[in-house]
């Protein structure tokens, strides 16, 4: 019999009581400790992210400042490199996947499912503390060697012949990552087959849990993989091997098709579990269902399983037979179809809604202008003969950017607006959220925009100096990145001091149906007194006789009974 399934009385799931040896509430210095509380952990995978968003993020600054005339006269083109190498490192291994899926996912997939925590909460625990330790590897690769300076790709043979030191810490620093994602991975795929409520149907499963279910599918599927290419690539730097020294017999085209085949996937890694945010965000605030529920679950599956059919896309220029090409080529298009199955049902969803603008709402309609504009490049560059024109160009650069910063960092702001009073018991700051938007929203077209023409112009990314006639469009990027810049301030301002002296939220303030509402704000130690049972579906707003606008169902309410 599972945890959510065991009959216990009420007396005993209490917080307070002495069987759980919990107190009511934690403290503020349980959040540095090894904590097994699914809540505090995706809190402390929350402020992480967001700290090395920040660091990321002075580095992407610096290199643009860089940029902003052709010649390198604010970094040394070696720190360049390492900045490059790194600011993408880290957007991606330490601020989208770990607040998309460590965050959000620890946070919420038990709450939405029914469960007191996940399968494994030590494990669960084991997993966010191999990231500081593999974060603070990162930053001390700049004191001992410079820091990895071959790009967040590595490619040998550059990887092993630059900076040693500094790529050992590197390929360190990805491993205990990956090491992190499998556990995790591992963890919630258990947690939602086994411990979801009895009486939840999987087609009333949330939509956000399809999502990070089909992400933890793909996650341990392909994270294998690019441990196995950075341990050789490890061993051929430090132990004399020649796995990727083509003087030596090795081949380099091997490492790329080891990266790759982690390496695009992780793309979805990063927005499948936006994907389920976009679905949990929209159908409350415009009080609709969403549209083709099952066409959006079915559809992050499918995204799984042919995304790991794609990743020679990014090989057309490394000597791809013609054969290849053809067969990526049309595994890459197909592959958008089930994404704009996603795009179809949300903007179905918003069509007649009684749509409120608040700043979740506003980045959950921010993100599908970012997306589907970095979509359509996306199908662009599947295609063989035109990814062979503008491949590492800054057309890649606009492409990528798009899809994880207008995509991913969208999504994240649309979370963090939409569960902040769940998360915190208080309210954000509705006016400083609407100036957040408009500057994210200006800063990133001003930013990446003009960055598909100078692409197809033919400037080269990964580089610090350029040809003079680049001068003026990069000058328009670099005043964007100083708008985007600006944005995080008035957020930054707005999520700490809500959090300290914000207005209390009610226990449901957007009127959710799904069962995270169903419990206080923020949650109880132990999720909920007595276990819920499900009797609607997670989206049904004026379904079964309910109004759109009527009070949702709280435990103690007849549409959800008690166990």
């Amino acid at each position: 019999m599972t945890q959510a399934q065991t009959p216990v009385e009420k007396s005993q799931l209490s917080p307070s009581s002495s069987h759980s040896g919990h107190p009511k509430a934690w403290k503020w210095y349980d959040y540095f400790t090894f904590n097994i509380d699914h809540k505090v952990i995706g809190i402390q995978y929350m402020v992480m992210a967001f700290i090395f968003y920040l660091v990321g993020g002075a580095m992407a600054e610096a290199m643009r400042t860089e940029l902003y005339t052709p010649d390198p006269d604010f970094l040394d083109p070696n720190l360049y490199n390492a900045f490059m190498t790194n600011h993408g490192t880290i957007m991606i291994f330490y601020w989208i996947v770990p607040v998309a899926i460590g965050g959000f996912g620890n946070f919420l997939v038990p709450l939405m499912i029914g469960a007191r925590d996940l399968a494994f909460p030590r494990l669960n625990a084991a997993a966010f503390w191999l990231n500081p330790p593999a974060g603070l590897l990162l930053i001390a690769s700049f004191f001992f060697g410079g820091g990895a300076q071959a790009g967040w790709t590595s490619y040998p043979p550059l990887s092993e012949i630059t900076a040693p030191i500094g790529q050992t810490f590197w390929i360190l620093s990805i491993v205990l990552v990956g090491t992190s994602s499998i556990l995790g991975s591992l963890n919630f795929v258990i947690t939602i087959w086994k411990m979801k409520l009895p009486s939840m149907r999987w087609d009333q499963l949330p939509l956000f849990c399809w999502a990070i279910m089909a992400t933890s599918i793909l996650a341990l599927c392909s994270t294998p993989v690019l441990a196995i290419g950075l341990l050789l690539l490890l061993f051929d730097i430090n132990f004399g091997t020649s796995f990727f020294k083509p003087d030596a017999g090795g081949n380099i085209v091997i490492y790329q098709h080891l990266f790759w085949f982690y390496s695009h996937p992780a793309v979805y890694l990063m927005i499948l579990p936006i994907f389920g945010i976009m679905s949990e965000v929209i159908p409350v605030h415009a009080r609709k269902p969403i549209f083709g529920y099952k066409a959006i679950a079915y559809s992050s599956l499918a995204i799984c399983f042919v995304g790991l059919f794609v990743w020679v896309h990014h090989m057309f220029t490394s000597g791809t037979p013609p054969w290849m090409r053809m067969f990526f080529t049309i595994s890459t298009l197909i592959v958008a179809v089930p994404t704009g199955v996603k795009i179809f049902s949300w903007m179905a969803t918003l069509w007649g809604g009684k749509i409120r603008y608040t700043s979740a709402m506003l980045f959950a309609i921010g993100l599908l202008a970012m997306f589907v504009m970095g979509g359509l490049s996306g199908v662009m560059l599947g295609n063989a003969p035109f990814d062979v024109h503008v491949h590492d160009t800054y057309f890649v650069v606009a492409h990528f950017h798009y899809v994880l910063f207008g995509g991913s960092v969208f999504g994240i702001y649309a979370g963090v607006y939409h569960w902040f009073p769940k998360i915190t018991g208080r309210m954000m700051n509705e006016t400083l959220g609407r100036i957040h938007f408009l500057l994210t929203f200006i800063g990133t077209n001003l930013t990446f925009l003009p960055m598909h023409q100078l692409g197809l112009q033919g400037m080269p990314r990964r580089v610090a100096m350029y040809d003079p006639q680049f001068t003026t469009i990069n000058q328009i990027c670099t005043y964007g990145a100083i708008v985007l810049g600006l944005s995080v301030i008035p957020f930054y301002i707005n999520a700490i001091w809500s959090w300290i002296a914000g207005p209390k939220a009610e226990g449901n303030p957007w009127k959710g149906m799904s069962l995270e509402w169903t419990t206080d704000s923020p949650p109880l130690i132990e999720n909920w007194e007595v276990l819920p049972v499900v009797t609607h579906g997670p989206y049904d707003y004026g379904m079964n006789g309910r109004s759109a606008e009527e009070k949702p169902a709280t435990a103690t309410e007849p549409t959800v009974s008690v166990n």
